[in-house]
């Protein structure tokens, strides 16, 4: 299988630890895509021109970074990251949407900063983001998911996001949320993968 990714992606990189925890990573090719690039061939591939994308060996297209780990979980045997028990299925599909949306909102703020001249930025618009980004943390501080007992695409979900925090926001958040950093210390020491994943660009 090709997964189309980038290696800042932080939606890529919670496929490959996803894809590392259930053992089917080498069942992986890694082809790097450029968003930006009309001519790259992902945009024929997803219509959305995102990343990631995984290609089966049929040819068919997944997208995106949920659908894929579902797609990879299924190929797995004897490990899970979505649980099938009810609540616990809610709880991690949440637990992803909310490090999913951390990373949405983050990714908003560095684009109204790349993409915009200076003077045209909207400062109203990246406080609406940042807030997104404080409530969550604050959240999340709270109440940090436990790593004891078996992992969930939640906890890939929001490492990556605290990772991805770390690469575009110089790791700011560290600060203020001494928990959090805790909390991803201790997933480091239990997911190599974590590290092996690091972003880069």
């Amino acid at each position: 299988m090709l997964l189309r990714s980038s290696a800042p992606s932080p939606f890529g990189r919670k496929v490959k630890i996803a894809a590392k925890i259930l053992g089917v990573y080498d069942l992986l090719t890694v082809e790097m895509s450029n968003t930006n690039d009309p001519a790259d061939t992902l945009r024929q591939q997803n219509p959305l021109g995102k990343i990631p994308i995984l290609i089966l060996d049929d040819g068919r297209k997944i997208f995106d970074s949920r659908v894929i780990c579902e797609y990879l979980d299924a190929q797995a045997d004897g490990v899970s990251l979505h649980p099938t028990e009810s609540d616990a299925r809610w709880e991690a599909l949440t637990l992803q949407a909310l490090g999913d949306g951390i990373v949405d909102a983050s990714i908003l703020q560095v684009y109204e900063a790349r993409m915009r001249p200076e003077d045209k930025r909207h400062d109203d618009w990246l406080s609406y983001q940042s807030d997104k980004v404080k409530r969550s943390l604050d959240h999340l501080s709270a109440n940090a998911p436990s790593l004891e007992g078996d992992l969930t695409i939640g906890h890939v979900a929001i490492a990556c996001a605290l990772g991805y925090l770390d690469l575009r926001f110089d790791g700011k958040w560290r600060e203020t949320y001494p928990t959090l950093v805790s909390w991803l210390d201790a997933f480091r020491a239990r997911v190599p993968a974590f590290d092996e994943t690091k972003f880069e660009g």
